[in-house]
């Protein structure tokens, strides 16, 4: 626990610039509680903590978004699934973590059933379905943060600058310390030039996005059959 802890401590310190630290920072705007920071943190904690030593693969994607992490405090993971408002999608609560109740933290005069990502939906329907136990796979980004557009406010996305990949690289490197997965898997093409540089083997699919999901399903299906 001690591990984790010191990790999730580490994130504390993001870029400066346009970035969205959901772990130790509050969204004036968007967040429905003073503590959401901290709910966000318990979130990240369980769910890296039920994955400890049970990581057969790790998903790397590009950067936390405002549908997803920004308010879940998880990689990919929406606050909908948390909720249980995409369980008819075979997306259930249970599946992200079980030590602890999950919580909004969006307001929710801002989305009524909590934000949504796609790129989430379509990453964590396609494992369920293809069989493979949730706690097996742990999801993570080069860039753990959220970079936004300062015109656009928070509730948007941007491409990150290479400061700012740097950084997050040495979170990634220490994730993979954490939970020394078997398999290495990069979701697209910024997060494959990302690992590239730390000098380890992985294996690269399509993003979901932009028209992927298709690509996305066929390519890990190749990698990792059904039931594995």
């Amino acid at each position: 626990m001690k591990d984790v802890d010191a990790f999730i401590e580490s994130l504390r310190q993001a870029p400066e610039g346009n970035i969205f630290n959901p772990w130790w920072q509050h969204d004036e705007l968007h967040d429905d509680y003073s503590n959401s920071a901290e709910i966000r943190r318990h979130h990240l904690k369980f769910y890296l903590l039920e994955r400890l030593e049970h990581c057969r693969y790790l998903l790397v994607g590009e950067a936390l978004g405002y549908q997803g992490g920004h308010f879940s405090g998880i990689a990919m993971t929406s606050e909908r699934m948390l909720l249980g408002h995409l369980s008819n999608k075979g997306i259930r609560p249970e599946h992200v973590f079980t030590r602890m109740a999950p919580a909004r933290t969006s307001r929710e005069e801002v989305r009524k059933d909590g934000f949504s990502e796609p790129t989430a939906t379509i990453v964590w329907g396609h494992l369920l379905n293809a069989g493979i136990d949730p706690y097996t796979f742990t999801i993570w980004n080069a860039l753990p943060w959220h970079p936004y557009h300062a015109d656009k406010g928070m509730l948007s996305n941007r491409t990150p600058i290479d400061r700012e990949f740097t950084a997050g690289l040495q979170c990634l490197e220490r994730l993979l310390d954490l939970m020394q997965p078997e398999i290495i898997v990069a979701v697209g093409e910024k997060a494959s030039l990302q690992l590239e540089k730390l000098q380890i083997d992985f294996h690269k699919v399509r993003h979901p996005a932009n028209g992927g999901a298709g690509k996305f399903r066929e390519q890990f299906s190749a990698l990792i059959p059904a039931g594995r």
